[in-house]
C-alpha cells in the first residue's frame, strides 16, 4: 500500500508541475521578472495536498522546466521555492488554508524577492536598483495566485469534491 501512495503522490506532483509550466504562458513581465500567478496557485495546492517538501520539489521542477523551455527567468527559482516552502510549512503547522495563502504571499514576496536580488545581479548580470526591488512584482504575482488557490480550494470544499478527493489519500 505504501508504494501505491508514493506513486499517487508522484503522479499528482507531476500533474501540478505540468500545470505550473503550462500556466507560465499566462505571465506578465514586471521589473525584470515574469509574474506567473499559476505557479503560486500550484504551490498552495501542493502544500494542502502533498506537503512542504513535495511543494518545494514541484516549485524547483517547474522553475527548471520553465527556464529550459524559455518560458521563465532565473527569478523563478527563489520566488517559487521560497513561497512553496513557507506555505507548505504553514499549512502543515496550522491546517488552515488562509495561513498557507498568507505565507505563500509573504514567503514569495519578501523572502523570494530578497533572494532574487543576488540572482539578478550575479547570475543574470542585471543591475537591480536595490535589494528590495523585486518584492512588489513578486507580491503582485503571488497575491493573484493565492487568491486563485483560495477560491479553487474553497469551491471544491463547498461542493464536497475536496472531501472525496482527500479520501483517495494522496
Amino acid at each position: 500500500m505504501k508504494q501505491n501512495d508514493a506513486t499517487r503522490k508522484l503522479v499528482f506532483a507531476g500533474l501540478l508541475t505540468a500545470v505550473a509550466v503550462a500556466g507560465s504562458l499566462l505571465s506578465v513581465p514586471v521589473a525584470g521578472s515574469k509574474c506567473a500567478p499559476v505557479q503560486h496557485m500550484v504551490n498552495i495546492l501542493a502544500a494542502v495536498f502533498l506537503g512542504p517538501w513535495w511543494g518545494l520539489g514541484i516549485a524547483f521542477s517547474a522553475s527548471l522546466l520553465r527556464n529550459l523551455l524559455g518560458l521563465g527567468s532565473l527569478m523563478a527559482f527563489p520566488g517559487s521555492m521560497a513561497g512553496a516552502l513557507c506555505c507548505g510549512l504553514a499549512y502543515r503547522g496550522t491546517r488552515k488554508l488562509s495561513a498557507a495563502c498568507i505565507f505563500e504571499t509573504a514567503g514569495t514576496s519578501v523572502l523570494g524577492g530578497t533572494l532574487a536580488w543576488p540572482v539578478a545581479k550575479f547570475l543574470m548580470g542585471a543591475e537591480p536598483a536595490g535589494l528590495l526591488v523585486y518584492i512588489v512584482p513578486f507580491f503582485i504575482s503571488t497575491a493573484a495566485g493565492s487568491i486563485l488557490a483560495y477560491g479553487m480550494i474553497t469551491g471544491l470544499s463547498r461542493g464536497r469534491i475536496l472531501e472525496r478527493f482527500m479520501r483517495v489519500r494522496l
